[in-house]
């Protein structure tokens, strides 16, 4: 072969290899590193924390308990207005006497996928009287009020701002820090010319504390508009060990209202005690049979719908952070209902909870008399594949082997008079648990930005303990759902003198900017 020959075939061979090499190869990634997001995201909110808190205050300020449509409106009007402030094509969607949901739609040129956020802006009712201050108006304070917390002006502020300072008022943890912390992630990101990885589409409901009763029908009415390749649920707190965590599902409810019935009318105990039967010992005895003291239920067929947990979700379990000693020692506890089974196994199982008794009378209103009923109120939270149709089925069922004749309406003196034993049941509303599968691409996706984004490894938890309905999310839209809360777990949640953690809103400005950065590029 001619030299000049050689010389072009081992050119054309050196080409061709190297061709191949760079087809295989990975093409170099510049796009910044979630380490580094997470530093614009740190970088941003301690030059703008002052702004970030004043904003959430303003949110806060407003009333948001579900049945207050007047403030419920000034609260989606409110958050409207954000939103479009940033940017946001924005709109609110609307059922007729319902609260309205505010959307939100951000797209990113180059996004194959499209993520959904939810929380709510709606709040539990409050007694004011039990707060220490204002619900409504909120208090920053440089401790827990448990700790001596001291009240700090907001007018007097400074960056930066402490972490462990704490904001006091009604939702400033449930759910409005995360509309927040998610609001302010987008601003590190502009700020930083950093683009979205997704399509982002937002969804904040207004009766979340209400039972969520018109969301299947606002998923219903825009569905279309609400279609995304995943939902990420704000709502909860993180792991009790301060842990970034992931939740895959949640646990179904159900409710009971039970009320039985003794003589017609309060009588002396002295001269009926021992003859007229008692409510209150009917009803005690019918509520230790559903239930004994360590929690296991004793209504037969109960546990026969419970779905095993997978090999990827036991593995999770030996990876959550033990925190049941310092939870007893925090809630003034001896001893935990389970034994020795950790806090995050028990809420995988199914759970009666008493959560209210009430007849005669105690302390200096006492009598002594056999009170005429007796009234208990029950919630039974669900895990997959429980239905609140079957459980109510079993518990009627069990009931009625009880000896207890039922109703469902206050029955008449006839019907007190014909049967020994007369319980009125009513029922409210409810819905089956839901759970993701941990082992998704979109499920590993999202644990990898967040460890990445946080330096240490998340908490992955099978199932939360409360109950959010994640099964509309999957069965209604046809989408894979994971919770991804950042509020602190000490909040005082659904309790007076709820507050935020001001490090939990740093850290998901943080987490949030890494997510939405990222997410879609190493999703599958």
């Amino acid at each position: 072969m001619p030299k000049s020959s050689a010389i072009i075939l081992s050119f054309i061979l050196l080409s061709t290899f190297s061709f191949g090499i760079c087809h295989f190869l990975p093409a170099q990634d510049r796009s910044p590193s979630a380490p580094s997001i997470s530093q614009q995201g740190r970088q941003y909110r301690i030059q703008h924390a002052v702004t970030i808190l004043k904003e959430l205050d303003r949110l806060l300020s407003i009333p948001n308990v579900a049945s207050d449509l007047t403030n419920i409106k000034r609260n989606a009007d409110m958050l409207k207005e954000m939103l479009e402030r940033r940017g946001i094509r924005t709109q609110l969607l609307q059922l007729e006497n319902a609260p309205p949901a505010v959307f939100g739609e951000l797209l990113s040129p180059g996004a194959l996928r499209t993520v959904a956020l939810y929380a709510h802006y709606d709040g539990q009712p409050v007694d004011p009287s039990l707060w220490k201050s204002n619900p409504w108006k909120p208090v920053l304070r440089d401790r827990p009020l448990e700790k001596g917390g001291h009240e700090i002006s907001l007018d007097s502020l400074n960056s930066p701002l402490e972490g462990e300072w704490r904001l006091y008022a009604r939702s400033a943890s449930d759910d409005k820090a995360p509309i927040m912390a998610l609001l302010a992630a987008l601003d590190a990101l502009r700020a930083g010319n950093i683009p979205l990885s997704v399509n982002l589409k937002l969804f904040f409901e207004g009766e979340e504390e209400a039972g969520s009763p018109n969301l299947a029908g606002l998923f219903e009415k825009y569905k279309d508009l609400l279609r995304a390749d995943a939902w990420l649920l704000c709502d909860g707190p993180v792991h009790q060990s301060r842990r970034m965590q992931l939740y895959f599902g949640a646990r179904g409810i159900t409710e009971l209202e039970l009320t039985v019935y003794g003589p017609s009318r309060g009588l002396h105990s002295g001269h009926y005690g021992n003859w007229a039967p008692n409510p209150i010992s009917l009803l005690a005895d019918l509520l230790s049979s559903m239930r004994d003291g360590e929690g296991k239920i004793r209504i037969p067929h109960f546990l026969d719908d419970v779905r095993p947990l997978t090999d990827s979700e036991h593995r999770a379990l030996l990876e959550i952070p033990a925190v049941e000693g310092q939870l007893r020692n925090d809630l003034g506890l001896a001893w935990n209902e389970g034994g020795q089974e950790a806090l995050a196994e028990r809420i995988l199982h199914p759970a009666i909870n008493f959560r209210g008794i009430q007849s005669g009378h105690v302390g200096d209103k006492t009598t002594n008399s056999i009170p005429s009923e007796a009234i208990a109120s029950i919630d039974f939270r669900l895990v997959p594949d429980q239905t609140p149709d079957r459980v109510r089925s079993l518990v009627e069922e069990h009931i009625r082997r009880e000896g207890f004749f039922i109703v469902h309406e206050t029955p008449t003196t006839e019907t007190r008079r014909a049967h020994p034993k007369v319980i009125k049941l009513a029922w409210g509303p409810g819905y089956p648990a839901a759970r993701t599968s941990m082992d998704l691409p979109l499920s590993r996706a999202l644990i990898r930005v967040v460890e990445q984004s946080t330096g240490e490894p998340v908490v992955k938890m099978p199932s939360l303990g409360g109950s959010v309905p994640m099964y509309l999310f999957i069965e209604q839209l046809k989408t894979p759902v994971i919770g991804f809360p950042i509020v602190n777990h000490d909040n005082n949640q659904h309790a007076s003198d709820e507050n935020l953690r001001l490090q939990n809103l740093w850290d998901g400005i943080e987490v949030f900017a890494s997510v939405l950065a990222l997410l879609g590029k190493v999703w599958p």
